[in-house]
């Protein structure tokens, strides 16, 4: 697996956006293409090229997991691997289909100095199998 460098990042949060911006972009030096919604990221993701995508799991319109679909429907995504972001527990809210379908999840609210790192062991960990 190649290096991570480029992160798509989906969530509907502008604050959110904002703080993964300066956390990721600043502090973690990847490049990010971030979108406020799910049908933003489907339309965008392809030509951005993405090492990874990380997204808010609980989304209006179409959730997280419904864009990570549609993501993989397109043949250049359909391995990129994928983290989701939620406040929910989703030790509980996860099937097998959708716990299959990322390489780990981080818990808002997160530590912004914290966050390139976990995102880093994450890719590390996949990367790995």
């Amino acid at each position: 697996m190649d290096d991570l460098r480029r992160i798509l990042h989906v969530d509907d949060d502008e604050d959110i956006l904002q703080i993964v911006q300066l956390s990721l972009g600043l502090i973690g030096g990847f490049t990010l293409l971030q979108c406020s919604s799910g049908a933003e990221a489907v339309a965008k993701a392809a030509d951005f090229s993405p090492d990874l995508m990380l997204m808010d799991f609980m989304m209006p319109d179409m959730n997280g997991y419904a864009t990570l679909v549609e993501l993989r429907k397109n043949e250049s995504l359909a391995h990129v691997p994928a983290i989701f972001m939620t406040a929910k527990n989703l030790a509980t809210d996860f099937d097998e289909t959708i716990s299959a379908a990322v390489i780990g999840s981080i818990m808002k609210p997160f530590d912004p100095m914290e966050l390139p790192g976990q995102v880093s062991e994450l890719w590390a960990k996949n990367a790995a199998k």
